[in-house]
């Protein structure tokens, strides 16, 4: 009969896994095993039956027939015995029936034969060997190989040979140990020791080689994405470089690869999931290429992502690999360039996929001991909060910094908190008080269209009203709706957070960059809340246990909230100005000096845009105060109060009482008391002008000239425009002296030179110091008219 069966082809074979073509190999083996044991069975059989029929002996005839006669006889005998006279012919007959068959009381007890002998005896000899009970066969059977057999006397004998068993397991085994003999006597010769020389070499070639085929994959993908999705997997592989020698490098070069690509390739939407009847449908083959394309973009991507946050908990928890190929000192070279990356996709793809889960993996970092990675985060953050123009990122960050806050118990470095100073958030959706001034528009419904209006109107109405809806989408009122809503939400968790450090951690570190926040943020504050926040910064005020620039910032914070929608309510922060007043003088030329700039914004908020809350004799008392600070604080400190005291004398018209040398009222001008309503300064008047005229700076002496004059806006007098028009604090940042060092010309001054006049400059200052602290003492006091006069007159001089 015909096979039928067709063979498999080899695309076929090649669809097939290979645990199923093991399976068929192994059936097809077993087939073959069993016909081979049936047929050496039958074999085995056969020989046996050949072996009975030879050594069996024929028997004579004669004896045969006298074995006959003589059991006739004894049956004669036998009848003879028995009374067969009394017996019934039925039962005769069936003892002769029985005499007939073989039995246990007819059969010859000496005999060892069994019992059905004779009927055995007829028996063919393959039933014979069908009949007998099968043995379970412990070890394989030998095949024979049947020759030719040999007469002799006794008759034939037949001739077997063994076969040879190929034994396949023990032949790989040999071949195997011969293997391992071949290696050990090859590991045994001494392998050629490399110079320093040659393994740089070497090294600098596999680098070579790493880096073209980095750069070809990244090429090809660049090239055309969508046909090379693939190559992104070949690439990130390499992410598992196993050579100790360039793993380093070429895993740093494969991150840094892959970041550049995603930047590049991802599109500028978020990629959802296909759903089930998506899938189901058929479409177009572009758009069949085109999922495929962003389902393999956003496995990769998710890939990637989980192989940098693997790097950075590696190092983190001091865990090294299986395969040591790393060693715990290159692991943090590798986790800095993974945050790197990590920080880059934060800022350039807030928009992608996974945006959160860097977020999440981002925002605990900015918490290392690692001063680099923090950072690295910082800015981050920053950039993120600063190009973020509609919320949706900047309020992730914010949540996930206020549960990282909330979780570690306080207990989270200051700058964390100060990354919410760089919020883009200026308004927020107010309570529905907008939507009463301003309301909707409402087009005219089709009845009211039909009971006022004529055919022609309705026409006209109905063309207008289109126009409009138009002009509505144009606008995008909704994308602004929306911002506004962000804006709200993310403002609502910041203030929470602020809120619970007020609450529970009020000598915690985090307490100053709060109240910087609050500071900026105060006047997007709910008016509920403004009465108990008053009290609590009042109240951290009085308790002392802040340090001066953490009070500047309360009293920041507190006038803040009044300027904005605190104006409504009626509230005299008078302890805030004497409190401000009081601690002026806490100011010097030392380490305080950064903290004037926090004194110029409390200045400009609390009597520049408070001037018709502010009395005269609270204004006088400020600028007199703010004058004699300016003759022990640094240089850019001195032009940022002078040009306050500019601002001040322009707002309040009768400040130049304080460039007359007539007393205004009774009493004495008393500067030590704290209270600035009480203490007198329209009797005294500003002399430190006539001191700071000399001053070795050049801008300050412009600003002491100008303000000995009256502030003059025009003339001789005035300023120029590029110092009239800039604010106090950016001209304290301007003329700051933070970061400069005096740089004599190398041939006129040597380095013990250059210390001597170092030397020579200290001392000089603190003898100046010395003088001017002891002439204010003597002078002011004592003769405030006289100075006054003179001072007067050196200026019309």
């Amino acid at each position: 009969r015909k096979n039928t069966k067709r063979v498999p082809s080899f695309r076929k074979l090649l669809r097939t896994s290979k645990i199923k073509l093991d399976n068929k190999l192994k059936n097809k083996q077993y087939k073959q095993q069993s016909a081979a044991k049936k047929y050496r069975k039958e074999q085995k059989k056969l020989r046996q039956a050949v072996r009975d029929a030879v050594c069996r002996k024929p028997v004579p005839l004669e004896e045969y027939k006298k074995k006959q006669v003589a059991e006739k006889r004894e049956e004669e005998e036998e009848e003879d015995a028995l009374p067969l006279d009394m017996m019934d012919e039925d039962d005769l007959k069936l003892m002769e029936d029985l005499a007939q068959k073989a039995s246990f009381l007819t059969r010859d007890l000496s005999s060892n034969e069994p019992v059905h002998i004779k009927k055995r005896k007829h028996e063919s000899v393959i039933d014979k060997y069908e009949k007998m009970p099968r043995r379970m066969q412990t070890e394989p059977e030998k095949e024979l190989i049947h020759l030719l057999p040999i007469k002799d006397k006794g008759g034939i004998i037949p001739q077997t040979v063994e076969k040879p068993v190929l034994n396949v397991a023990q032949d790989e085994e040999e071949e195997d140990t011969e293997e391992m003999e071949v290696a050990e006597d090859s590991n045994e010769e001494p392998l050629p020791v490399l110079t320093p020389e040659e393994m740089a070499a070497q090294r600098r070639r596999k680098l070579q080689e790493r880096k073209i085929h980095i750069a070809a994959l990244a090429s090809a993908i660049l090239s055309d994405p969508e046909n090379n999705i693939k190559k992104l997997k070949e690439l990130r592989a390499m992410l598992m470089e196993q050579d100790p020698n360039v793993a380093v490098i070429v895993r740093k070069l494969v991150m840094v690869s892959l970041m550049e690509i995603f930047k590049d390739i991802a599109p500028s939407y978020k990629i959802r999931p296909l759903t089930e009847a998506e899938k189901a449908t058929k479409v177009k083959k572009e758009t069949q290429k085109l999922r495929e394309f962003e389902e393999g973009l956003v496995s990769q991507y998710k890939f990637y992502l989980e192989n940098l946050e693997q790097t950075v908990k590696d190092w983190k928890q001091r865990k090294l690999k299986k395969s040591n190929v790393i060693s715990l000192k290159a692991y943090k070279g590798l986790a800095e360039i993974a945050v790197k990356c990590l920080c880059e996709l934060l800022v350039t793809l807030p928009h992608f996929n996974f945006h959160n889960n860097i977020i999440v993996l981002i925002v605990p970092l900015m918490n290392d001991t690692s001063k680099m990675i923090s950072e690295l985060c910082f800015e981050a953050v920053k950039k993120l909060f600063k190009q973020d123009k509609l919320g949706f990122a900047s309020l992730g960050v914010v949540k996930v910094i206020s549960g990282l806050v909330k979780g570690r118990n306080y207990n989270v470095r200051p700058e964390v908190l100060k990354v919410f100073l760089h919020l883009r958030i200026k308004e927020v959706e107010l309570k529905k008080d907008s939507e009463d001034i301003a309301p909707k528009k409402k087009f005219m419904t089709y009845k009211e269209k039909r009971k006022n209006l004529s055919r022609m109107q309705r026409k006209w109405k109905k063309a207008e009203e289109k126009l409009e809806r138009e002009l509505l989408e144009a606008e995008a009122s909704e994308s602004k709706e929306k911002k506004l809503k962000l804006h709200t939400e993310t403002l609502n968790i910041v203030f929470l957070t602020y809120f619970r450090i007020l609450k529970k951690a009020q000598k915690s570190p985090l307490l100053p960059a709060v109240l910087e926040g609050l500071a900026k943020f105060a006047h997007l504050i709910n008016v509920e809340f403004f009465d108990d926040l008053l009290i609590v910064l009042h109240s951290l005020i009085a308790s002392g246990d802040l340090t001066y620039r953490e009070t500047l910032h309360c009293i920041l914070s507190a006038f803040h909230i009044l300027s904005g929608q605190g104006d409504v309510l009626n509230i005299d922060p008078m302890k805030f100005y004497t409190h401000l007043y009081k601690t002026l003088f806490s100011l010097h030329a030392g380490g305080t000096n950064d903290d004037i700039g926090i004194v110029l914004q409390c200045l400009d908020v609390m009597l520049a845009k408070r001037r018709k809350q502010v009395s005269q004799q609270r204004a006088l008392a400020f600028i007199k105060r703010l004058s004699t600070l300016g003759l022990h604080v640094l240089p850019n400190s001195s032009i940022g109060i002078l040009a306050t005291n500019r601002v001040l004398m322009h707002t309040f018209p009768k400040m130049d009482l304080l460039l007359d040398n007539e007393s205004q009222g009774s009493g004495v001008y008393l500067p030590e008391l704290d209270e600035p309503e009480h203490c007198n300064a329209q009797n005294t008047a500003l002399w430190e002008l006539h001191l700071l005229q000399r001053h070795y700076h050049p801008i300050v002496q412009k600003f002491a000239a100008h303000l000995i004059v009256g502030a003059p806006a025009e003339g001789s007098g005035a300023l120029s425009p590029d110092l009239s028009r800039r604010p106090a604090t950016e001209l304290f940042e301007t003329y700051s002296m933070k970061g400069m060092t005096f740089n004599p010309p190398v041939a006129s001054v040597t380095p013990r030179r250059k210390d001597t006049f170092s030397q020579t400059e200290s001392f000089l200052n603190e003898e100046l110091n010395e003088r001017l602290q002891q002439h204010i003492s003597e002078t002011a006091v004592h003769k405030p008219l006289d100075f006054a006069k003179h001072l007067k007159e050196s200026s019309l001089s």
